[in-house]
């Protein structure tokens, strides 16, 4: 189908087409959410997509799109610098779209949720190419991606305390396996951040939990401990930037969780304790 079919769609305010039946126009939208056109990618799959999902188009559909979006998420895995990655990482914003519309309208059995929320876990831990912007492509995003479809589990009522724990688990995880050449530098940890709090606002855990949570983080995150063999700060850059994005979120996000007093002093002991060296007073003569 021409661009100028969905430019019409897109100028009539994403109204579904009348003239062609739902599951094509479904499957075209999943082949476009792979394309390396921005335009067609942002700007037309994803927004349809995810417009039709808010608006309840699929409400009765929504376990097999979500269900064809999680396969998605396994095309190309394992390859990097390709353009795989396009359809990975914008299955898995549609995966969170669905999620989300679950968390609302409470459509879906528990299992199919915890079934998405594993293979979203899997995916994310084994991702490999975590590039943010594609220079002529617009954003691949993956990590970012990720972190919102981890968000949007972290809201569903399907889960509790246990499931939360894992979670963010999942999140410090892919954090740790950052590679130290390929540095999180398109607003990831801020989003991961973002993620968390979505999970931290449920309030199941408590500091118990919580604090090895991020004390865990901050040893990761501490350039001046472990090998000096290469860039300690390439190797610490993206639990550092979580810990301080994390901090950000808990000074100033609304609605904080009932621990976020407690946990605050956990990320501030964090943040000293990996950035001692910088905190000392220095007097000049």
């Amino acid at each position: 189908m021409s661009t100028g079919y969905w430019d019409q769609v897109q100028a009539a305010d994403f109204e579904v087409p009348a003239d062609r039946p739902l599951d094509d126009l479904t499957a075209e939208l999943t082949t476009m959410l792979g394309s390396t056109r921005p335009e067609v990618r942002d700007g037309t799959a994803f927004p349809a997509l995810a417009t039709w999902i808010d608006r309840g188009v699929y409400d009765d559909l929504l376990v097999g799109l979500g269900d064809g979006m999680v396969a998605g998420l396994s095309v190309g895995l394992g390859e990097t610098g390709t353009d795989s990655v396009f359809r990975r990482s914008f299955s898995a914003l549609i995966v969170a779209c669905c999620i989300e519309r679950d968390n609302e309208e409470h459509l879906l059995p528990v299992g199919k949720i915890l079934d998405w929320g594993d293979r979203i876990a899997v995916w994310f831990l084994t991702e490999t190419d975590t590039r943010g912007w594609v220079p002529d492509k617009g954003w691949a995003h993956a990590i970012a991606h990720g972190a919102d479809a981890i968000g949007a589990l972290g809201e569903s009522p399907h889960l509790g305390a246990a499931e939360h724990e894992a979670l963010l688990d999942v999140l410090a995880e892919r954090l740790l396996l950052q590679p130290a050449d390929v540095p999180l530098a398109a607003g990831e940890p801020d989003r991961m951040a973002a993620a968390a709090m979505q999970i931290l606002r449920r309030d199941t855990l408590g500091t118990d939990v919580l604090e090895p949570w991020v004390h865990r983080i901050g040893a990761a995150g501490n350039p001046f401990s472990g090998p000096v063999d290469h860039d300690p700060y390439a190797r610490t850059a993206a639990p550092q930037a979580f810990l301080r994005a994390l901090f950000v979120q808990l000074s100033l996000a609304p609605a904080p969780p009932e621990v976020r007093s407690d946990l605050l002093l956990v990320v501030i002991e964090a943040l000293r304790l990996s950035n001692a060296p910088f905190l000392r007073a220095r007097t000049g003569e």
